[in-house]
């Protein structure tokens, strides 16, 4: 019953993006609501409380209730739309309860997607907004009561419905959906066998194919965890098989897939939001990033060869590697580039980029259906493209939960001035030194961004520490892509890196459990609990296609 109504929910989400890219969004607070409202019932199915454990009927309650309150605090904002654009409407005590309510919603369901780390810094900024006029010195401010706080969060559009949010709505689903029906039909595995071909028969090949492979997919996945779940669950036995040392192959794997993060187009979701903050083109974001994520891809080629060659790591059997024409087969090579023509003909016409993403879904299902017509049974078809719709909406949850979170955080930032104060305190620390100011920059932003999901991380370091960098007179745009890129290798940075925990065969959630447990983790296993390779099954993986 549950899955039903989770792939029912996943479905209706992907159907609501795919329309409104093709004809354009509604009001943006309306097409912000809906979003919104789809997918925090869908991270409730997705993630269930008490899921297996004897207390479910209670989780099932709270579910139920979290569900309730967000249709009907979202549906508020739908039907007084005018009214609140119009009039700026005071806070009454049903709006405070259900902008309570709606943001303990999401909170949670973010809780439940990606840990306790991010929902607790919007709590503290919460209570920073509602309590910090206590503070001593600097930090203080004149003080804000929960009418004031409600109606930037709720009735406006500079709280929770604000930029971060329209663009998870629209841009970000778009691309997700994109991503998703591109992998599912065909993209990832061709992908996966133009790495293995090019690498493969080199000094390395092994490691080359997971560097290669997880560029590719990282282009399209934009998420560091995803790329290792999904390359790393084929690459990582596969070097270990040739003798290459484990601790090797789980850090190439990983070093790698972050880099898609940073690779264009979809930059772990980041290259929309920063497009929307800066108020420049999303081509100019994506044209500045080509150069960094070549030359971080070079590096890690460069040291996997000079490794492989001082080690004399072992070539993959030619046997092994797919043959050039399975490759280049019209039913492979068709729906990619028809995919990537239908985005190109969308920009260039001017479109939207949602709608340039749509152009490229069209292209994308004619080519697969015109190139998989009499070769493959229509049922077979036709469930490759809802599974891809199915699990791009999954994917959205993350993305949507978390970026509404972070507006939460964000116009709290503003409305405090606390940014201005942190900037202000590290140009005062630094002086006018700009090697000095973006040192302690990029040494906060490998703290912040820890155990936080790639555009949740970006989000909150640019909130916060690119005034510091445009403050001493570097551009906006490299200040962003500076803070970015550094908030983005914190997935490999000790202690809290993630992409690490899933390349060495743990869940990083359960690790955490078995140390405060006291329980020893074995590899595979933690705390005798399902195999890490779960994590990177056919469900688990993709459903973080483009959360960052």
């Amino acid at each position: 019953m549950l899955s039903r109504i989770r792939d029912g929910l996943a479905l209706l989400t992907g159907a609501f993006v795919f329309y409104t890219a093709a004809t354009g969004p509604f009001e943006s607070l309306i097409q912000r609501a809906i979003f919104l409202a789809l997918v925090v019932c869908l991270g409730l199915a997705v993630y269930p409380l008490g899921h297996g454990r004897r207390w479910r009927p209670l989780g099932l309650a709270v579910d139920l209730a979290a569900a309730g309150i967000s249709l009907v605090a979202c549906g508020y904002i739908v039907i007084n739309y005018d009214e609140i654009m119009t009039n700026l409407p005071w806070a009454t005590s049903l709006d405070m309860a259900l902008t309570a309510g709606l943001v303990i919603s999401v909170l949670e369901v973010s809780r439940r997607a990606v840990g306790i780390i991010f929902p607790a810094l919007v709590v503290i900024g919460l209570a920073y907004a509602l309590f910090g006029n206590h503070l001593p010195g600097a930090l203080a401010h004149r003080g804000f009561d929960g009418a004031f706080v409600t109606e930037t969060i709720f009735l406006g559009d500079l709280g929770i419905w604000g930029m971060l949010t329209g663009v998870a709505a629209t841009v970000i689903a778009s691309f997700v959906l994109f991503g998703s029906l591109l992998l599912h039909t065909g993209g990832g595995q061709s992908f996966m066998d133009l790495a293995m071909r090019i690498g493969g028969r080199q000094a390395g090949g092994a490691a080359k194919i997971a560097t290669i492979a997880s560029g590719l997919f990282g282009m399209i996945s934009g998420s560091a965890v995803a790329n290792v779940a999904t390359t790393g669950n084929f690459t990582i036995p596969m070097m270990k098989r040739l003798g290459y040392p484990p601790a090797f192959a789980a850090a190439v794997e990983a070093v790698a897939s972050t880099g898609g993060q940073i690779a264009p187009p979809i930059m772990g979701a980041a290259a929309f939001v920063m497009a929307e903050i800066l108020g420049v083109s999303y081509l100019k974001i994506i044209a500045a990033a080509v150069v960094p994520a070549l030359l971080f891809y070079l590096s890690v080629f460069v040291t996997v060869h000079i490794v492989s060659v001082r080690k004399n790591l072992k070539l993959v059997p030619t046997e092994e590697l797919p043959a050039w024409s399975a490759i280049l087969a019209p039913r492979r090579v068709l729906p990619i580039l028809a995919a990537l023509g239908g985005l190109g003909i969308g920009v260039f016409l001017g479109r939207s980029v949602a709608t340039a993403a749509f152009y490229g879904v069209v292209g994308l299902l004619i080519a697969f259906v015109a190139t998989s017509a009499g070769k493959m049974p229509v049922r077979q078809m036709f469930k490759l493209v809802l599974n891809g719709v199915s699990d791009a909406g999954k994917g959205m949850v993350i993305i949507g939960v978390l970026l509404a979170g972070a507006q939460i955080l964000v116009s709290m930032i503003n409305m405090t001035g606390i940014g201005v104060t942190l900037s202000s305190m590290i140009v005062s620390l630094a002086g006018d030194s700009v090697p000095l100011v973006a040192l302690i920059v990029g040494g906060v932003c490998l703290i912040m961004g820890m155990g936080l999901p790639t555009t949740a991380a970006y989000v909150l370091v640019a909130a916060v520490l690119a005034p510091a960098m445009t403050a001493v007179g570097i551009d906006p745009l490299a200040a962003h892509l500076f803070v970015f890129y550094f908030a983005t290798i914190s997935v490999i940075t000790p202690p809290v890196c993630v992409a690490v925990f899933v390349g060495a065969g743990y869940r990083p959630d359960e690790l955490v459990a078995c140390i405060l447990r006291g329980r020893p983790a074995r590899r595979g296993h933690v705390c005798g609990a399902v195999p890490a390779a779960a994590l990177s099954g056919h469900d688990g993986a993709r459903r973080t296609v483009g959360s960052g």
